[in-house]
């Protein structure tokens, strides 16, 4: 096999457990009913040749026994040796010690006389005695043959009998292997389903099924049972552990805006004073470091603080409101730091959404704002607001240099920052943007996936459920900005 595996019939160490169980049951039953069977058979076929050959001595004295030799003439009376031919089964001879034939009631040859033996001859059992008389000075022997066909056929008939007895008990032994060895495993299967339904679901609160007796299946079961509690405590310590971290970084995201807000104002302040005095002077450049600092950090902090409530399951005020709208806003916004790349945008009005308005547009603004960043100066960025198949989809392509292989579902991760034109700058972003797009998506109910545009360049696809009622007819509005 080009594998290198072993077909499964050859493994037993692949087999189900119950077929293991009942393998071994039939293998032990064989064994022993194979050795019960060659002792049994060996001991019959041992007697059955006894008997025949015993038989065939008794035969063989009886012939001699019977023999007369008339007293006046000295020759040999066959009249009864006739008689008992008739209704003998197998050849019977008269010769002397030369083993010249002087009568014989069967025209196959037999063996020279062995006097006292009992030969194998042609499929012949023969069995040579004396002719127990006085009167004739030449010794003469009588020979009598047996076929033994017939008791070959016996032995057969033995073994065969036999060997179907082992068979059938070792099929039988098999079936109730597999029998009992279901049964058996009867609990197992249920421990197994249930687990298995445990892993589809991830609910260690669901109980393991208690067998009826008390046995090492019920014991393994109420140890299963007791760690799946001990995992559910642990799971919901975990959760509660991790909860209560999402709500600490949410409420410390919140309280950083204070402050960082106060810090920015009061550096503004500062280097407005400072570029009225001396614009070109030191401490001008370190207040406008400063500054550019604490806005980035002011937007790091937005950024945590939407991710944070996001995880926390925080959401602001949902209510209906036109997708379009907030799209044109967002483009709007975008516009004056877009450069030379132009921004189209091709939408229905309305598209309702239920949803909230200014996560949305961070959404919207988050996509324009990566596109703007990944592609040259002179590119074109399409923005595509419509309804398809009954969901409301936000669409923003372009023919920029598009995503690195691979990068589709990557680029959704946090803190993952692509190269990109607009990258150069000082202040280009922590990475966070498409991971608050799909943050916000998912919050609504929807989804966000990231692909190629038909120029080459990337696109990202928004789908997010409807509102109820659309506030106004939908009609088709195209506009470049």
């Amino acid at each position: 096999m080009a594998s290198g595996r072993r077909p499964f019939l050859l493994s037993p160490s692949r087999w189900p457990v119950r077929w293991r169980l009942a393998a071994v049951s039939a293998s032990l039953t064989f064994v022993i009913l194979l050795v019960f069977a060659a002792g049994v058979g060996r001991l019959v076929e041992n007697r059955l040749r006894a008997d025949f050959r015993n038989e065939l001595e008794s035969k063989a004295n009886e012939l001699a026994l019977t023999v007369r030799v008339d007293p006046a003439t000295g020759s040999i009376d066959l009249s009864r040796l006739r008689q008992i031919a008739q209704g003998a089964d197998g050849p019977i001879r008269l010769a002397n010690a030369e083993g010249h034939t002087i009568a014989a009631a069967d025209d196959r040859a037999l063996p020279p006389p062995q006097p006292g033996a009992t030969v194998s001859y042609n499929g012949l059992e023969v069995a040579t005695r004396q002719v127990a008389t006085t009167s004739i000075a030449a010794p003469v022997f009588v020979q009598y043959g047996r076929d033994h066909d017939e008791l070959d056929a016996t032995i057969g008939r033995l073994w065969l009998f036999l060997g179907i007895g082992v068979g059938g008990g070792a099929l039988l032994a098999t079936l109730a292997g597999l029998w009992v060895a279901r049964r058996a495993m009867r609990p197992i299967a249920g421990l197994t389903a249930t687990a298995r339904e445990i892993a589809s679901t991830r609910d260690p609160s669901l109980h393991m099924p208690r067998p009826e007796s008390d046995d090492e299946v019920a014991e393994l079961a109420r140890t299963l049972d007791s760690m799946l509690a001990e995992l559910d405590a642990a799971r919901s310590e975990s959760e509660q552990m991790v909860q209560a971290q999402r709500e600490f970084i949410a409420d410390a995201s919140h309280e950083l805006r204070t402050p960082l807000t106060s810090i920015l104002a009061n550096l503004e302040l500062l280097h407005e004073r400072l570029e009225a005095e001396a614009p070109d002077g030191e401490e001008s450049e370190m207040v406008d470091s400063a500054l550019r600092s604490s806005r980035r950090m002011r937007r790091l902090v937005a950024d945590l603080l939407m991710l944070a409530r996001a995880d926390a399951g925080r959401s602001g005020q949902r209510g209906p409101c036109d997708l379009t709208e907030i799209v044109e806003a967002a483009v709007a916004e975008v516009r004056p730091v877009a450069g030379d790349r132009r921004l189209e945008i091709e939408a229905e009005r309305p598209v309702g959404v239920e949803g909230n308005a200014d996560e949305l547009h961070r959404l919207t603004v988050n996509l324009l704002d990566n596109a703007v960043r990944h592609t040259p100066p002179g590119s074109a960025v399409e923005v595509r607001v419509e309804r398809r198949d009954g969901r409301a989809v936000l669409e923003v392509s372009d023919d920029g240099p598009g995503l690195p292989p691979g990068m589709e579902e990557q680029v959704f991760s946090r803190f993952v920052r692509g190269e990109g034109p607009a990258d150069l700058a000082v202040d280009s972003g922590a990475g966070l943007g498409l991971a608050i797009v799909q943050a916000v998506a998912a919050s609504h109910g929807g989804s966000v996936a990231a692909g190629s545009s038909p120029a080459g360049g990337a696109r990202f696809t928004v789908t997010l459920p409807p509102a109820e009622a659309p506030v106004e007819p939908p009609s088709k509005v195209s506009a470049n900005v």
